[in-house]
C-alpha cells in the first residue's frame, strides 16, 4: 500500500491497535500487519514518530517498563484518544462512502 494512502488515517489504526490494551511499539507493526493482512508494513521511521505525536496530543499515554532484560515504552489509549478514535471512525466511513459513490456509482 502506497504511503500517500496512509495519509490522513495512520492516526485512528494506532489508537485502534491500542485500544483493546497497552501495547509497545513494535507490537503495534505488528497488530497493524496482521489486522491489515500484511499490507500495512510500516517503517519504525512511520510509527514512532506518529507515536510520539499522539502522546503529545494527548491520545495516547506511555510508560517505560523492563521486560526479558529489555526496556521498552508501553501505550495505551487516553479518554481523549477514545474520543478522536470514535471521531476517525466516523470521518473513515464519511470518505469510504464518497470514494465509493464516485469510484462505483450505482453501487455504493
Amino acid at each position: 500500500m502506497k504511503a500517500d494512502a496512509l495519509r490522513g488515517h495512520l492516526d485512528p489504526m494506532i489508537l485502534a491497535v491500542v485500544e483493546p490494551e497497552p501495547l509497545h511499539g513494535y507490537a503495534i507493526m505488528e497488530a497493524l500487519l496482521e489486522r491489515s493482512g500484511g499490507e500495512l508494513d510500516l517503517p519504525t521511521g512511520t510509527l514512532y514518530p506518529a507515536l510520539r505525536r499522539l502522546e503529545r496530543a494527548g491520545y495516547l499515554a506511555s510508560e517505560w517498563s523492563t521486560v526479558g532484560g529489555r526496556k521498552r515504552r508501553t501505550y495505551q489509549l487516553t479518554s481523549a484518544g477514545q474520543k478522536m478514535l470514535a471521531s476517525g471512525k466516523q470521518e473513515w466511513l464519511t470518505f469510504r462512502a464518497v470514494v465509493e459513490g464516485v469510484l462505483r456509482p450505482g453501487q455504493a
